[in-house]
């Protein structure tokens, strides 16, 4: 087992007025115990008591290595869980479930009165994943690192005729020869008016001169995610307004930036970008949050947004993303990926924020 890692957990659970939690995340498993399985519908479940006490439920069909401190205890699909689970859990108290718990096992449990009541605990491992210790900020590093460099090979694909489709196609394959696992998400490549689409499905749209092209792209390295977003310009400068928009765009993110420390209110690093776009008459087109947390997961528990309140702590890492567009023209976001350390900040991203024309 982790045991630093289960130790702030324990810490949670305490703060939550918990003895006991059933996780079956199976990203969080692993983040707790260095051992990742996917159990498909099949339950799969770490148990936790207040003594720091860890039993693994796991159906027979995998085999789950040997843990320091984890007793593993297997079932089968001709047997159910439920009595081996029951052993473990005290009736009298409360029970922590995550949010990841099927409604096909929790609402058995309920019926048959498995715990005394049943308290969604998911923050207290998802707060915990939230504030990363120095081994995850090295890999997180290092995957940001393999992502600037792939940025560098992905300029040089924007080519006269690529389709969004061609291109994307390319990305992963750039990622693996760079040592990276393979991609974090799939790769969101717009051209033109597409850019402006926040979540574009790469199509056949074929690059022409004077097209914005978005590269929204991650990669993921033993296991972390790396994210970043950078807008290129094809041939020929954008006319004025789509440059002003890209001025707004890199003050935005660079503000937002300049604000992250430890203490910091992520509202209020919200408002640092929000509040440019907006007084620049383009608050309208800046409809999502100014950024999200970021870790085994592209998107893990938090986020950098008017409604988060919490203040930001070394080991946070999260995206900073403020966007703008121009009506049928372009979108244009710069997006980082920021790491509170216990002094500042660090920026994970190193590649340029300025306007870029590709010949």
């Amino acid at each position: 087992m982790k045991q630093n890692r289960v130790e702030k957990v324990l810490s949670n659970m305490q703060e939550m007025g918990l003895e006991q939690i059933l996780i079956t995340d199976p990203v969080s498993i692993f983040y707790l115990t260095g051992s990742l399985t996917d159990p498909g519908e099949r339950f799969y479940a770490l148990n936790m008591d207040k003594n720091g006490e860890c039993r693994l439920f796991a159906n027979n069909l995998f085999s789950i290595p040997e843990i320091d401190g984890l007793e593993v205890i297997y079932h089968s699909d001709a047997v159910s869980f439920m009595p081996q689970l029951e052993k473990y859990i005290d009736k009298t108290k409360p029970l922590g479930v995550d949010k990841n718990l099927n409604a096909k096992f929790l609402i058995p449990m309920m019926e048959c009165s498995f715990a005394e009541s049943f308290k969604l605990a998911s923050t207290c491992v998802d707060s915990a994943r939230a504030a990363k210790d120095e081994e995850e900020r090295e890999l997180m590093r290092a995957a940001s690192r393999i992502n600037d460099a792939a940025m560098a090979r992905f300029r040089g694909l924007i080519k006269e005729g690529i389709t969004e489709r061609e291109l994307a196609s390319q990305i992963e394959g750039i990622y693996k020869e760079l040592g990276a696992d393979g991609c974090s998400f799939e790769p969101i490549v717009g051209f033109g008016a597409n850019t402006i689409d926040g979540h574009h499905v790469p199509d056949d749209t074929v690059l022409k001169e004077g097209d914005a092209v978005l590269l929204d792209v991650g990669c993921k390295k033993d296991m972390y995610c790396a994210d970043m977003t950078r807008v290129f310009f094809y041939k020929r400068e954008p006319d004025d307004e789509v440059k002003k928009i890209y001025a707004l765009a890199k003050e935005a993110t660079e503000t937002a930036e300049s604000v992250c420390a430890p203490g910091a209110v992520f509202a209020d690093i919200d408002r640092a970008a929000r509040s440019i776009i907006e007084n620049a008459g383009y608050g309208h087109t800046f409809v999502h949050r100014a950024g999200h947390f970021i870790g085994l997961e592209v998107h893990d528990f938090g986020d950098v947004s008017a409604l988060n309140h919490t203040q930001a702590v070394p080991g946070n890492i999260f995206s900073i993303e403020p966007s703008i567009f121009a009506a049928g023209k372009a979108k244009v976001y710069i997006e980082d990926l920021v790491l509170i350390t216990e002094n500042g900040k660090e920026i994970l991203n190193k590649y340029s924020h300025d306007l870029d024309v590709v010949e």
